[in-house]
């Protein structure tokens, strides 16, 4: 048996203990206060010697999503957390449908007046909610159209007036001009501009635009002439490969949200083979270009691309619509203007800056007014570029691995449009330059998370690209809606794709009170954006 003694101290020893207690504090705080200084001292000595301190808005890492059984404590309150959910969400998407669809109701219908069971409307408006819900495919919309989700969708959305068949939808779309759904996008992303939605997220009162290709699919067959060709295998076993590829823009505001803007489908119609070229990235970017000038006409325009459009033909493009730009510079391009701008950067070690960017080391070197020739038709055409690097060093500690501390590195390198300075560097690399991701992220996201970016839909060329338009009104109505205040909590606890599997879960799992969802859509509420998703 084991008894537990309580020491007592005397009051010799209790003052005792106070001035040992006393003194160590003392000593932590005169060490912390020594070490502040120190750190104090050595940034005013940086900041001497050149280095800049921006102010850097530390976006921590998601957290990850809570782990948890259902919250709800009781069906009655789980049935109206579904409730409340889709009451949101249809005042969100309410805001945009209905001026979308009356400008598709607009599209030429060719079909029969008097074989018609849907209207055109109703088919575009089935196509859309395919992507809202992300179903997949054809086939897995007709499985999982049930009569309760089409009558809560009807509710929701008043013109889906019937349930049509997925093949009605795909025939349809053989026949009108789907290129006109894509305007009707465009114009509804003119419309919310206008609205002035987005006016507290645009860069100096300008929009920036990222464009980069992707190829959608491939088959080992020619299915349709427009496909491009390659060869592909080594030479004993090379075998010829077709493909479709997208040119895609995006709009990117400064909170870090993208939306959707023009694709532009690459085709051989005009191909003869041995003659003339195939399309490429290339060619599509000044038809591309039309469309964005078009769209913004005398608007402040920034374009980020990667460093394929790194080229005199392009550069003349932007500068012939006043459009500002930051291209991605590779090592292996240009090389002479490479040679000259590291000459220039010798020659002027001024032109550098030393910025601390939250736990980041940046080195900026840039090099004005570098001479370019380059070949345009018959004529040749000198052009002054604008060249700029960055060294970044940053500590990683791999806290679930080894526990080690590792010092890593990039580098990058990009042309501007602007003249480059002390002022302008930062912001111009930093926030704009870097922005370019952002296209990759959303591709990404399109072809991984639920909206099936690469699947065909349709062996027709023309519905093949009817499909995707829809899944790019799809896309923009749930980054619209993901990022509304209205379902902001909702969207941070499950997450984007979580979101919209339980509003299809709350849509099809009973039939909900209509009333209630056409009350909460007479009720006046603003929509205001926050980046969530």
């Amino acid at each position: 048996m084991y008894t537990h003694c309580k020491r007592t101290l005397g009051p010799v020893s209790k003052e005792k203990y106070r001035i040992r207690w006393w003194i160590q504090m003392s000593r932590t705080k005169e060490r912390k206060l020594r070490r502040q200084r120190e750190e104090e001292e050595k940034h005013r000595e940086q900041i001497h010697a050149g280095l800049r301190y921006e102010k850097f808005e530390e976006r921590c890492k998601k957290p990850a999503l809570p782990n948890r059984v259902n919250m709800a404590e009781s069906s009655e309150e789980e049935l109206e957390d579904r409730q409340d959910t889709v009451e949101r969400a249809t005042i969100v998407y309410r805001q945009m449908l209905p001026s979308l669809l009356n400008k598709l109701s607009r599209i030429k219908d060719p079909r029969n007046p008097n074989q018609i069971a849907h209207k055109m409307t109703v088919l575009l408006l089935y196509g859309m909610l395919m992507f809202v819900c992300q179903t997949g495919s054809r086939r897995e919309t007709n499985r999982t159209m049930s009569y309760t989700l089409f009558e809560n969708l009807k509710v929701m959305f008043p013109e889906l007036e019937t349930l049509p068949h997925a093949d009605t939808l795909a025939r349809l779309l053989e026949v009108i001009d789907v290129s006109e759904i894509q305007e009707c996008m465009v114009e509804l992303l003119k419309d919310l501009i206008k609205r002035k939605k987005f006016k507290n997220y645009l860069l100096k009162k300008g929009y920036l635009i990222a464009i980069d290709g992707t190829q959608k699919f491939y088959r080992n067959y020619q299915w349709d002439e427009k496909c491009l060709e390659r060869n592909v295998g080594k030479e004993e076993t090379k075998t010829v490969q077709y493909y479709v590829y997208v040119l895609e823009s995006v709009l990117i505001l400064s909170n870090g949200i993208t939306l959707p803007l023009y694709s532009l489908f690459l085709d051989n119609e005009d191909w003869i083979k041995g003659e003339t070229k195939q399309d490429c990235e290339q060619k599509a970017f000044y038809r591309l270009a039309k469309k964005i000038k078009k769209l913004f006409r005398n608007s402040r325009i920034t374009i980020v691309v990667d460093g394929l459009y790194a080229c005199g033909p392009v550069i003349k493009a932007c500068l012939k619509n006043k459009w500002n730009y930051m291209i991605v510079l590779k090592e292996d391009c240009l090389k002479t203007v490479w040679e000259e701008a590291k000459g220039l950067m010798k020659l002027e070690p001024e032109n550098s800056l030393h910025v601390k960017w939250g736990d980041r080391d940046q080195k900026y070197q840039w090099a004005n007014d570098v001479e370019y020739e380059f070949n345009d038709g018959n004529k040749t055409r000198e052009l002054m570029l604008h060249v700029v690097t960055c060294h970044e060093t940053w500590l990683e500690t791999h806290n679930r691995s080894t526990g080690k501390v590792e010092q890593k590195e990039t580098r990058y390198a990009w042309l501007s449009s602007q003249p480059l300075t002390e002022r302008n560097v930062f912001e111009r690399c930093t926030k704009i330059g870097r922005y370019r991701w952002k296209i990759e992220n959303n591709i990404l996201a399109e072809k991984h998370h639920g909206y099936n970016y690469e699947h065909c839909y349709s062996y027709n060329w023309n519905a093949m690209e009817g499909y995707h338009y829809l899944m790019k009104i799809g896309r923009l109505l749930n980054v619209l809606a993901a990022n509304s205040e209205l379902l902001a909590e909702k969207v941070e606890t499950l997450g984007i794709r979580g979101f919209i599997k339980f509003l299809k879960m709350a849509c099809s799992g009973s039939v909900l009170d209509a009333d209630r969802i056409r009350e909460a859509v007479n009720r006046k509420r603003q929509w205001r954006l926050i980046l969530i998703a």
